[in-house]
């Protein structure tokens, strides 16, 4: 194994509550009940296919133009919170994480179906830990769709087999196993069948990270 790919959102940082309010305004303005059981569903979910998932119970109808509106609106929102972020949102752990994978010679990437993931990664200084990111701005098919995750391999110059993907989202699971990878699942997707290493903390990928480049890594 050559490189881990990361989601971002769940798995590096939380932007789960930024998500919520903003889905919030979107869901009170169409009149349409929202709660946090429904944000959870949209988990590794594009804007446009989480829009559906909070238009399930809307009565009325949209057409395209309306639903890309409220696609823009909602990311506006978003963006806005996103001025909130910064570098002690993410805990001291992940930046050491990532700082001993690529000491052992790891390449890293980002595989988001974000399409703000730059501006986060900036806000919280962690653009420099990374060799590649592939995010929302580049894909045109959304997870479970394993496209993120083959193009963060592609940019690191990696075959599919020789990538950890590590998600904490079922749909980004089903995305690194149908394109050929080694899923690790955090969170909520350390529970998931298909998990192929499931992980309680970040913590764990440098035993994992340890362990798949050889006994020559335990001396760092």
């Amino acid at each position: 194994m050559k490189g881990f790919i990361f989601d971002l959102d769940g798995v590096l940082l939380s932007t789960d509550e930024l998500h919520f309010e903003a889905w919030k305004k979107i869901a009170d303005k169409l009149g349409v009940y929202f709660d946090r059981t429904v944000n959870d569903r949209l988990r590794g979910v594009s804007r446009e296919a989480s829009l559906e998932i909070v238009l399930e119970r809307y009565e009325g109808t949209l057409t395209a133009a309306e639903k890309q509106e409220l696609c823009n609106e909602k990311n506006e929102y978003y963006k806005e919170l996103l001025q909130t972020l910064n570098e002690a949102t993410v805990d001291d752990s992940v930046r050491e994480t990532l700082a001993y994978l690529r000491k052992c010679g790891y390449r890293l990437a980002i595989g988001s179906s974000s399409k703000n993931t730059k501006t986060i990664l900036a806000r919280t200084n962690l653009t420099h830990f990374f060799d590649a990111i592939s995010d929302g701005n580049n894909i045109t098919r959304s997870k479970p769709d394993p496209e993120v995750f083959l193009k963060a391999a592609e940019y690191l110059g990696l075959k599919p087999e020789e990538c950890f993907v590590v998600e904490d989202a079922e749909a980004g699971i089903d995305a690194a196993v149908a394109g050929g990878f080694c899923s690790i699942g955090i969170s909520t997707a350390a529970a998931y069948g298909p998990t192929r290493i499931p992980i309680s903390h970040i913590r764990e990928l440098e035993r994992i990270g340890v362990e798949s480049f050889g006994e020559g890594y335990r001396r760092l």
